[in-house]
């Protein structure tokens, strides 16, 4: 079950724009994150913080830095919650595509 508070998380602009770095990429320190997405550091410190107490995103510490990685668990439940509203969408495509070469 996802709750909503995953969806509130990734809701917000700067958290999926941290999330969409971290995915073209094994992992990224917050200095890096910080450079590559030009926001302040403590700005990417307080999205990683919530995107991490959701659990999409996980740490590990290397010497003195912070090192992020995506956790993909909660995406795998979104994308289960969200399974049935794709077939919906794709059995009404469908339907249209039926309707109009019926029209032609």
């Amino acid at each position: 079950m996802v709750s909503v508070d995953a969806f509130a998380v990734l809701a917000e602009p700067t958290r999926r724009r941290i999330l969409d770095t971290l995915r073209g990429a094994e992992e990224q320190s917050v200095g890096e994150l910080v450079d590559l997405l030009g926001l302040s550091q403590p700005t990417v410190s307080k999205h990683l913080r919530v995107l991490r107490e959701a659990g999409f995103v996980t740490c590990r510490t290397a010497a003195q830095q912070r090192i992020y990685r995506i956790d993909v668990r909660p995406f795998q439940a979104v994308d289960g919650w969200l399974a049935p509203y794709r077939r919906m969408w794709t059995d009404h495509l469908d339907a249209l595509e039926r309707h109009l070469d019926r029209q032609e």
